[in-house]
Order: structure tokens, then sequence, then C-alpha cells
């Protein structure tokens, strides 16, 4: 008989109704794929009746802050104002859940939660990148990652949006095989599945670069330049700065270098590639600015720990 693991949600108020869709779906669709009942899940908020996400819809929930018996994890999940939620209450409650042993997760900004809690202290954690600036200054004792999410951890964490996807993929995938991960990300017509050491790109771009315009014209040279790389001092030499100081613009507002972020952004192209269409590898390496296999296969198993023709075949 297959064992049902049953999830509970913690809906905050002003939580994201993208990322708790995100997290609740891929459930049910591996439900509906398998013919199985693998998974069941709870839905609670502070007053035991309700929860309001932040685009002003509203949640039935099946109950309160009570004891959560018989869950296999409790995952938190909140959004935008994160800071005006966290009330003693519901600190007492996630205290309290934690002492009785129950296993703990947060999507979105719902890690600020668990480390006002006390509970991240040294502990690799993702959250939304709108909250990374806070979260350093506020929790200097959190290892802060730039991953979509972090499953390795006895706490896991996702940093929202469709990152809950990746999550919930990953661990119906663990405990059930990526066969039928594959097949709920198809069902979800999901085709760019992300792993947790995929990096919150795009918002990170986003963020920083609109706030620097050197910075918005390196990265674009990057983009624009993947097949073929250009060197750090050429694009430098195209902002008209200084190598040195190209260097500094990304240790402030990416803390990476230019290479590592170049070769990152290189090898994430690579790993979509792989992943969403029939391209060779050989195809896929010169596409992506590797002039020969074997360097491109070196260089992508140290980045992700798997060789380019393993990491398509678990995919595929």
């Amino acid at each position: 008989m297959t064992q049902t693991t049953h999830f509970a949600f913690l809906l905050l108020p002003e939580f994201s109704h993208l990322a708790f869709s995100c997290a609740l779906e891929p459930l049910r669709i591996a439900n509906l794929v398998s013919g199985k009942d693998l998974y069941r899940w709870s839905l609670i908020s502070i007053d035991g009746e309700t929860a309001t996400c932040s685009n002003g819809s509203v949640t039935l929930v099946q109950g309160g802050l009570v004891p959560q018996r018989h869950v296999d994890r409790l995952f938190l999940i909140s959004g935008i104002n994160v800071q005006n939620h966290v009330t003693p209450e519901v600190l007492r409650f996630l205290r309290r859940e934690r002492a009785g042993g129950t296993a703990l997760g947060a999507i979105c900004s719902g890690a600020y939660v668990l480390a006002k809690a006390g509970f991240l202290d040294g502990v690799d954690t993702a959250i939304h990148w709108e909250y990374h600036d806070l979260f350093v200054e506020e929790f200097p004792e959190v290892a802060l990652v730039r991953n979509v999410f972090v499953a390795r951890e006895r706490i896991i964490t996702a940093s929202g949006g469709t990152a809950a996807a990746d999550l919930m993929l990953h661990l119906i995938g663990a405990a059930h095989g990526h066969a039928l991960a594959t097949a709920v990300a198809d069902q979800m017509v999901y085709n760019a599945v992300r792993e947790g050491s995929a990096a919150q790109r795009v918002s990170l771009q986003s963020r920083h670069g609109m706030r620097n315009a050197r910075m918005v014209r390196a990265i674009a040279l990057m983009e624009e330049n993947i097949e073929d790389p250009v060197s750090p001092a050429d694009i430098a030499d195209e902002l008209g700065i200084s190598t040195r100081q190209l260097e500094r613009l990304f240790g402030r507002y990416l803390n990476s270098t230019p290479k590592h972020y170049f070769m990152e952004m290189r090898l994430q192209r690579a790993r979509n590639l792989l992943v969403q269409s029939e391209r060779s590898i050989t195809e896929i390496a010169m596409a992506c600015g590797f002039k020969s296999n074997s360097h491109f296969s070196k260089v992508f198993r140290a980045h992700f720990g798997t060789s380019p023709v393993s990491h398509r075949t678990k995919l595929g």
C-alpha cells in the first residue's frame, strides 16, 4: 500500500497566490497522473477560517494555529509585507510545532518568519530576491543563497513564484522517481524545470541592473555573446571603464566576478537547451561558447555535479 505524504500549508496574510498555486498543484497532479493518493494537504491560517492573498483573493482553510498531528511537513507561505505578519502568536505556533518534531519549510518570503523564530542560523536558505538585502542585514547568521530553492537542509526553502513548483517537482522526483516528476511537469506544460542550484537570475538582473546602467549593459553584452564569449577586459572597454571597476560593480551588485557570472549564464543556457531541445551535446556546447565537448562536459559536471549526457537522461 502506498503511503500518503501529508503537507500542511500555513497561509499568512498577503501571501503569494502564485507561489501557493505552484506549491499545491504539482501535488494534485501527482495524484492524478499516478492514480494514487500520494499526497494530501491541509490549509491553515491565523484565524482558522480564511486567508487573503496579496491579490485580494480569499481562500478557505481547514484550521488555525493548533497542533498539526500526523503532518509530514508544515510549509509557511507568505508574500509582501511579511514583516507585518510575524506576530507572537505565529512564532509561538511555529516553535511549538518544531519542538513537537514537525518538519518545516518556507516558500517566498516565508523564510523571513522562520529566521525571526531563530530556526535558520547556519542553514542554507532561499528567499525571494526582493528580501535579500533586508535578510542579510537582519539575519547575518543565516547562510543566505541565491538559489531558487534549497532542499538538502532540515528546513527546506523556496524563493517564491514558480520556484515553488521546482521545489515540489524535486520532492516528487526524490520520493517517487524522476519519471513521475517529469509527467507532472508535462501536465503543467512546464518545460523549464530548474534544479535548486539555479540562481534567481532574471530577478537579480532586473533588480540590480535597473539601478546601474553599466550593469545593464555589461549583462546585455554577455547575453549577446554567449556563443562567442567576450572577455571582462573587452566588456570593460565597451563600457569605458577599467576591468577593475567592472569587477567592483559585479562584486557590489551580484557578489560575483564578471568571469564567474558569465560562466554561470552560459552553463544555465546549456542546461535549458539540454532540457528543452533535442540539439546534440556538440551543438549545445558550441551554442554556449565552448570549443570542445570535453571542456564543456568538465565545466558542466563541476557546476551541476553531473555530465550533460546524464543530466539529459535523468530529465528525459
